[in-house]
């Protein structure tokens, strides 16, 4: 039996229980979990092990408006679904189930840009599950790789490098938040030490008003290997790539709440 996992931002158990009795009836497998907004014992990880399990086949999440205006909950989904796609990618379905105004895909964190939405109780959304749940996951490539390495015991790290290229160097910038710590070593894992090639703390970038505070370091990256950064706080928004030479190249900015 196909599996769905659902997050419901809110502690409705009606709304719970007929979103699981609706799966049902299209013999989709549903378990879930009520969300807990608590960004310093990071639990946005609890969900993380059912989201990566191959046999998972959506992300169904519950939401009213009053529940996503809160930029900590923004960012908690935002941490989880960036865990979820580099393990799993980018296809993995994601499904908003919303109570209330009118959600568009602008309003939603950088990660979501492309979930599916819906009202609740739209009739629509068994017979759309059912289509996905039966269709393969499409492996969606990325020119680059991001990934969130969190444990209340050595924090908050981004990991960032190329998917299937090399870098001359890496930066990475948070709007919001702060750096505080940088490594490079092989993909996947933290480094127990690093020799960093001039690393450069403190860049002030731009993009449009938003301002970035960057750290960077001119180490080369393949694909096997990543730059990992630790950050204090939550970043609203981030800014990452190859570092940029002659003052000009292409970084990736993901807004996080």
């Amino acid at each position: 039996m196909k599996k769905v996992w659902i997050t419901s931002l809110g502690r409705n158990q009606e709304k719970v229980q007929s979103t699981m009795a609706m799966l049902k009836k299209y013999a989709l497998d549903a378990n879930g979990h009520f969300w807990i907004d608590d960004l310093k014992k990071m639990v946005w990880l609890s969900a993380r092990d059912e989201l990566i399990k191959r046999d998972t086949v959506a992300w169904i999440i519950l939401s009213s408006g009053p529940e996503l205006e809160a930029e900590s909950v923004r960012y908690g989904l935002s941490l989880l679904a960036l865990s979820m796609q580099a393990a799993r990618g980018h296809g993995i379905p994601v499904i908003f189930l919303h109570d209330g105004e009118v959600l568009s895909h602008d309003k939603l964190p950088t990660p979501f840009r492309g979930a599916e939405i819906f009202t609740v109780g739209n009739p629509a959304v068994g017979a759309k599950l059912v289509a996905m749940a039966h269709m393969p996951v499409k492996r969606i490539e990325t020119d680059y790789r991001l990934d969130v390495i969190a444990m209340p015991r050595i924090g908050q790290w981004f990991e960032v490098g190329p998917f299937n290229a090399v870098w001359k160097g890496s930066m990475f910038g948070v709007h919001g938040g702060e750096i505080d710590f940088h490594g490079v070593g092989p993909k996947g894992q933290l480094p127990e030490k690093a020799v960093l090639e001039y690393p450069t703390e403190g860049l002030k970038l731009s993009a449009g008003e938003v301002e970035y505070t960057a750290w960077a370091v001119q180490n080369e990256l393949s694909g096997d290997s990543s730059y990992y950064i630790r950050v204090q706080g939550e970043p609203s928004s981030i800014l990452f790539g190859p570092l940029a030479e002659e003052n000009s190249g292409d970084v990736y900015i993901l807004n996080l709440t």
